[in-house]
């Protein structure tokens, strides 16, 4: 019998977390239940954003974080679980810096990648 995982993150806002899934070109749903596989006998999840029927977030309330909740036995995405979570909290990370850099009023002047890097260059003028 396989059940879903769920795995601690460090994400908070939920906003910025489908901004991230959204650049990873992954289609992300807010406010579903994530079903049964076909194949499968578990309990069923209300998560707070969904890529999938058996992929998605839900806060977890006691630690104010969305938890990855996933069945791991049909993982079926491009990347491993770890790889995954490690590029939605780079693309997280990205969008949060740029969103709170926006709001005290800089503007983005330039952002590369390299080498799994991100380099991003905000101004302000007086």
């Amino acid at each position: 019998m396989s059940h879903f995982s769920t795995i601690k993150t460090k994400l908070k806002d939920k906003k910025v977390l489908v901004k991230a899934l959204n650049t990873l070109s992954y289609k992300a749903r807010e406010n579903v239940l994530l079903d049964n596989p076909v194949d499968h006998d578990h309990k069923q999840w209300n998560v707070d954003v969904a890529l999938s029927n058996d992929i998605g977030f839900r806060l977890n309330k006691n630690t104010g974080t969305y938890e990855l909740v996933a069945e791991l036995d049909t993982w079926n995405l491009d990347v491993p679980v770890s790889r995954f979570i490690d590029k939605v909290s780079q693309q997280y990370a990205r969008h949060l810096v740029v969103d709170q850099a926006v709001s005290k009023g800089f503007r983005l002047a330039e952002e590369k990648m390299k080498d799994g890097t991100i380099e991003i260059v905000m101004n302000r003028w007086n």
